[in-house]
């Protein structure tokens, strides 16, 4: 008789479980359906709270405006800048294993010729640091501001490589202000970190990043680089810019180190997860260091770590990387927490992907 009960105790909970996941899974799916209208045709979400029982990713919309097909939650899509998480963590790998050094100057690890290019553009090479670059305080400016690359970015084919990039920077810009002097977001900061993992591993970026960050034997299977030529299997979503199909646009836009890799929101959420609980780095001082504030004589318009930020959402302290197509990924380490959002066409108005507070407000809710 005592088994029955415990077993009778036992389903009456799992039941009872069951019923709350199913009806939280419909609270966030009416939310994501929201998300969808007319300049944004498909949102994909993912959440990862292990503590609070919530392991979920949803999908509402289409993958594709022409041929109306159903947006899956299992389809990746490219995650632009949110790359430099990973960029900057590898990098950070490669210091724990004493493969370089964040105070070595770049010149150290990056081609004679684009240092070279480097000091014509006026850029004090020999005293930008590897950290400098992590942290966007090396006084570089954005190759991608130029008129030229936004003409190029609309020819959907065109072929960029890292060298033409940094010529970019020194024809169409000049530096942003004096080394450590103050943050400015730089893509091409980040395509030399990306030089600098190549050198060091002697291997390609993608390949570097999947090993260093152990992601195939996290079970982030669907976080990797993108073909050069580019993913047309049709797995990967449609994205969009200002109503414009970026679909057929060439990889190598954003290819090496500012943004590359493709991934699914709940392998985002399973790489966030693995990195704030002690899963990625072999020591537990890399993350202290990684999220370390970096400290300037004047404000700065971005709380910017090491290939991450720092925010708030509704009080509650989280770090944060977002994409240029409408990709964010956040982690709030109160409730040990990652949500992730792609939007197929990025939100209006800037600031935080506008279904993350509402989701951790379910969350929170859920409690």
């Amino acid at each position: 008789m005592r088994y029955v009960l415990i077993i009778a105790v036992a389903t009456f909970f799992i039941v009872g479980c069951s019923e709350k996941q199913s009806r939280y899974k419909a609270i966030v799916q009416s939310e994501l359906d929201k998300e969808v209208t007319r300049d944004n045709p498909g949102i994909l979400v993912a959440v990862n709270a292990p503590d609070n029982n919530i392991i979920f990713s949803g999908a509402s919309g289409v993958s594709d405006i022409e041929s109306k097909t159903e947006l899956k939650r299992s389809q990746t899509f490219r995650i632009a800048s949110v790359t430099k998480t990973f960029v900057a963590a590898t990098i950070l790998r490669l210091w724990e294993d004493n493969r370089l050094n964040l105070d070595d100057a770049i010149t150290k690890y990056i081609s004679k010729n684009h240092t070279d290019t480097l000091k014509s553009g006026g850029y004090d090479v020999d005293n930008i640091t590897i950290r400098h670059l992590l942290t966007h305080s090396s006084g570089m400016s954005e190759h991608t501001s130029s008129y030229k690359f936004k003409a190029d970015f609309l020819k959907a084919r065109h072929v960029w490589f890292r060298t033409e990039q940094v010529n970019d920077l020194i024809k169409f810009s000049e530096p942003a202000g004096g080394v450590g002097e103050r943050f400015s977001y730089s893509d091409t900061g980040y395509i030399l970190l990306g030089e600098i993992i190549e050198h060091v591993t002697g291997k390609s970026m993608g390949n570097a990043i999947t090993e260093q960050l152990k992601l195939k034997e996290l079970g982030l299977n669907d976080i990797y680089m993108e073909d050069f030529d580019g993913d047309f299997t049709g797995r990967r979503v449609h994205q969009y810019h200002e109503g414009v199909d970026t679909y057929n646009f060439h990889p190598s836009l954003d290819y090496y180190g500012g943004g590359g890799l493709l991934s699914t929101t709940a392998d985002l959420c399973g790489f966030f997860q693995s990195l704030f609980n002690n899963r990625v780095f072999n020591n537990r001082s890399t993350l202290d260091t990684m999220l370390k504030p970096v400290e300037y004589d004047t404000e700065q318009p971005l709380d910017y770590r090491m290939g991450i930020w720092r925010i708030e959402i509704d009080g509650k302290e989280a770090f944060t990387h977002s994409g240029f197509w409408g990709t964010q990924v956040v982690y709030i380490p109160e409730i040990k927490t990652a949500i992730a959002a792609n939007y197929s066409q990025r939100w209006q108005n800037g600031g935080i992907a506008p279904v993350i507070p509402k989701v951790l407000k379910i969350i929170s809710d859920k409690k």
